[in-house]
């Protein structure tokens, strides 16, 4: 099983697919690292053998993923809210940031409300 930057590749997926596994690493990304490396994009990942893995870490430790990304990531959003911007001002509130209307949609963000029943006025 190949293991790389923590996660667990799966084994019968192409090289292309399984790195894609890795947060921060898209479908061109991958596509691009294989090619540097001059590997198949066919290949699966069990057919990796050890020199192949080698290049495909040393490649990935120049890109920033996994735990350095969702932190950077986290430490943006932060400074958004801090600066008090209108995207910092919504993930704040929770809601949507990238003009979506939040008049019918937008579950995601805002979550689901559950509806209650009116309550019925006593009548004197």
């Amino acid at each position: 099983m190949a293991r790389i930057a923590g996660i667990d590749l799966p084994k019968n997926k192409r090289g292309v697919i399984g790195l894609t596994y890795i947060f921060g690493i898209g479908l061109s990304t991958a596509k691009e690292i294989l090619a540097d490396n001059g590997i198949s994009e066919d290949t699966k990942v069990m057919d990796w053998n050890d020199d192949e893995l080698a290049k495909i870490r040393t490649t990935i430790e120049k890109i920033k993923v996994e735990g350095s990304l969702r932190s950077e990531i986290q430490l943006n959003i932060k400074r958004l809210m801090d600066i008090g911007c209108y995207r910092g001002v919504r993930h704040r509130n929770g809601l949507p940031l990238r003009g979506q209307r939040t008049k019918n949609n937008a579950r995601t963000r805002k979550g689901r409300k559950k509806t209650v029943a009116g309550k019925k006025k006593v009548t004197k």
